[in-house]
């Protein structure tokens, strides 16, 4: 299946170049529509029933599931990525000593839960410096075979969060697994819009943002836990979780046994009556799409920006070492200037560290493609 562009899917002017989509993705047409449907609904709660707290909830971890390749059963729903890595951190053992591994200048979400994990054990949080030439894996591989079994805990992403460099995570989780240490990813910059088949990579838990790659809106992401992680300890105590939840006449009969699967691990009220149903909204297009059509459109995209940032004398991630829908630009020392640049020219894009982060989705056209070419600046030395 190949795509065409979806800008008529979008609430999209033309006069706007978003090429942002790392940072927040637009909602579609279609989710608009069922977020006045959600907003009708709650001014008529008297028409809410009981199962309305659990039908969009299940369809949105199976469209969710259908994207990670993954039972329903193993999928949870909670309201940030933070939240999904405090769930794993508050799960995974690490020993006196222990080490938990990371990537340097990693997205905090990915960090706080890991130091204060450490700090509570005796153990350590070590980050692997930023290669020179963004070969991740490579540097990751070879970290993990000079500490072997110190390293407990492995807390990586897909992609770098700032310069889109992808990471082979079934070479890095054949490694944990040998050394027996536990794989955590934070898929936020890749989820929806980057294949990954989670069961072939077989993490212990996974989680991520909604509101990027995901089209949620901002308060509902996603989380996997393996089968071998679902008897664990969630952060809320909540009801919705709980066996024969659904019978809310018998909710004072309190039941102490959890729904069967990832479930346990979801926040509380879950049931977003609000949010649920324009994420499903999402999720169905996303799987209509297919995650690897959307895939090759953007990786088309970013292959023509990169050949203009290269014509402009700048230094894209190297092709090897980059993925397709995430490009990250060297721009040393001049990123604001470069930023300042682009964003006259009425191009959104992101600046993190030294690199400027380019993001299109299927809303991006060739006039988009035509305005960054025109409006970036000539690369100064640096």
């Amino acid at each position: 299946m190949t795509l065409q562009c979806q800008r008529h899917l979008f609430d999209m002017p033309q006069e706007t170049c978003y090429l942002n989509a790392s940072y927040m993705t637009p909602l579609l047409l279609s989710q608009m529509e069922a977020g006045k449907q959600a907003l009708v609904q709650g001014c008529h709660p008297w028409e809410i029933e009981a199962q309305d707290f659990f039908t969009a909830p299940g369809e949105v971890c199976r469209e969710g599931a259908r994207i990670m390749n993954v039972s329903p059963d193993d999928v949870a729903i909670v309201p940030s990525a933070s939240y999904g890595i405090s769930t794993a951190a508050k799960n995974l053992p690490l020993s006196s000593g222990g080490m938990i591994l990371v990537m340097a200048e990693e997205f905090p979400s990915n960090h706080y839960a890991w130091q204060a994990k450490a700090e509570a054990c005796g153990g350590s949080v070590l980050p692997v410096p930023t290669p020179p030439d963004h070969d991740w894996t490579s540097a990751i591989l070879e970290t993990m075979a000079e500490k072997g079994e110190q390293i407990e805990i492995v807390a990586l992403a897909n992609v770098h969060w700032s310069s889109g460099a992808v990471l082979d995570l079934v070479a890095i989780s054949k490694e944990c697994k040998r050394f027996g240490a536990a794989l955590v990813l934070d898929l936020s910059q890749s989820l929806g819009a980057m294949p990954i088949d989670i069961a072939a990579i077989d993490p212990d838990f996974m989680v991520s943002a909604g509101y990027k790659w995901l089209l949620a809106p901002y308060g509902i992401s996603l989380m996997y836990a393996a089968p071998r992680w679902q008897q664990g300890v969630p952060i809320e105590e909540g009801w919705i979780t709980r066996e024969g939840s659904e019978d809310f006449s018998a909710l004072v009969n309190y039941q102490y046994k959890f729904q069967r699967g990832a479930k346990r691990y979801e926040m509380g009220e879950r049931a977003n009556l609000l949010l649920a149903p324009v994420f499903l909204a999402a999720l169905k297009q996303i799987n209509e799409w297919s995650v690897p059509a959307i895939y090759d459109y953007v990786r088309r995209l970013t292959q023509r920006l990169a050949d203009l940032a290269e014509g402009m004398g700048y230094r894209p991630i190297a092709p090897e070492f980059r993925s397709g829908h995430i490009l990250g630009i060297n721009v040393g020392a001049h990123g604001p200037a470069t930023l300042a640049a682009l964003k006259a020219g009425g191009v959104s894009c992101s600046l993190r560290g030294s690199m400027l982060r380019l993001s299109p989705h299927l809303w991006v056209n060739e006039l988009d493609i035509d305005r960054f070419g025109q409006v970036l600046p000539k690369a100064v030395s640096f």
